[in-house]
């Protein structure tokens, strides 16, 4: 009788048992000797770019990671690679259009929340009325140091526009003696763009849906879905 051995990828050793499947519906071991939990005998595999949009645009309509997981037979660490590649940094500079004279910014903010919703988190944006861009954004508190971090993410020549926002207390300390800046009531409609956007986002995104139970990992997972969207947005609009 012929027995096949296999060793794990790891350490070689031979002391494994059998550990469940993958996504994929590969078996997985477990090697008790140096602890790692592997697919025994791993298929290489590529994905062409009209798959990776392909399920990029599934993970943009709502759906899931153990959804598209099931669905695509993709793994979820898979899935997260593709996520934060290219999107570590905070710009979305790259594909703005440039900025013209008489150009209005709308700058506003959208509340969710990171594993638990005492851990409160807000997107703040800001968008250009002309071309319906978001020019910068950043995830933070709600405090006056996170909206100038937003004013100093704006691309220099958008930031000689005319600006509108709300309000809110901490747009004061930031503007303070900016005659280009004025702060107005929603029923303005000098903030009607930037709320269609964060409509749109909050069809897109159940992270961002008021009373929503969809939350976050981690706050790099929150910018980086977010980052994901905000390029998909700003190519759908130009």
């Amino acid at each position: 009788m012929i027995q096949e051995t296999h060793e794990c990828r790891e350490c070689g050793s031979s002391n494994i048992i059998k550990n469940g499947h993958s996504a994929s519906g590969s078996q997985q071991y477990h090697c008790k000797d140096c602890g790692a939990h592997k697919v025994l005998d791993p298929e290489p595999r590529g994905y062409s770019e009209e798959e990776k949009e392909k399920i990029l645009r599934a993970y943009r309509e709502r759906g899931s990671k153990r959804a598209i997981s099931r669905i695509f037979g993709i793994s979820r660490n898979t899935l997260n690679r593709w996520l934060k590649k290219g999107r570590e940094a905070d710009s979305v500079a790259e594909g703005l259009r440039s900025a013209e004279e008489g150009d209005t910014l709308e700058l506003d903010e959208c509340w969710t929340y990171v594993r638990k919703r005492s851990n409160k988190r807000w997107l703040w944006v800001a968008l250009c009325r002309r071309t319906r861009q978001v020019v910068a954004f950043v995830i933070g508190d709600r405090s006056a140091r996170t909206c100038a971090r937003l004013w100093s993410r704006i691309p220099e020549d958008y930031r000689q526009a005319k600006s509108f926002s709300d309000f809110w207390k901490s747009y004061r300390p930031v503007f303070a003696g900016d005659p280009s800046h004025r702060q107005v009531g929603k029923s303005s409609g000098e903030l009607a763009h930037v709320e269609r956007f964060f409509g749109r986002l909050r069809q897109k995104l159940a992270r961002y849906v008021r009373r929503t139970r969809a939350a976050s990992e981690s706050e790099r997972m929150l910018h980086l879905t977010t980052k994901l969207f905000v390029e998909w947005y700003n190519e759908a609009v130009t």
